[in-house]
């Protein structure tokens, strides 16, 4: 794929896995945001390629979401 094709797909994957999994309310939400992390860089990763400065600044955020996530998950807040 060109011009970092397979980072936007493997990406948006990852994500709607993730939503489905924290939605779901089933005791996957850590593996949730584990996935929302990997969403995050994948897309990043494409934004960055494709001179995205938007999407790229969103998805620090959906970063920072994703380990805030974990981090609350894992010390039991």
């Amino acid at each position: 794929m060109k011009n970092g094709k397979v980072f936007e797909w493997l990406g948006v994957a990852t994500a709607i896995a993730y939503s489905l999994l924290v939605a779901s309310n089933t005791g996957f939400e850590f593996l949730g945001f584990c996935l929302l992390l990997a969403s995050s860089v994948l897309i990043a990763i494409w934004a960055f390629i494709g001179k995205h400065r938007g999407i790229l600044l969103l998805q620090f955020f959906y970063a920072i979401a994703g380990v805030i996530g974990m981090a609350r998950w894992y010390s039991g807040r």
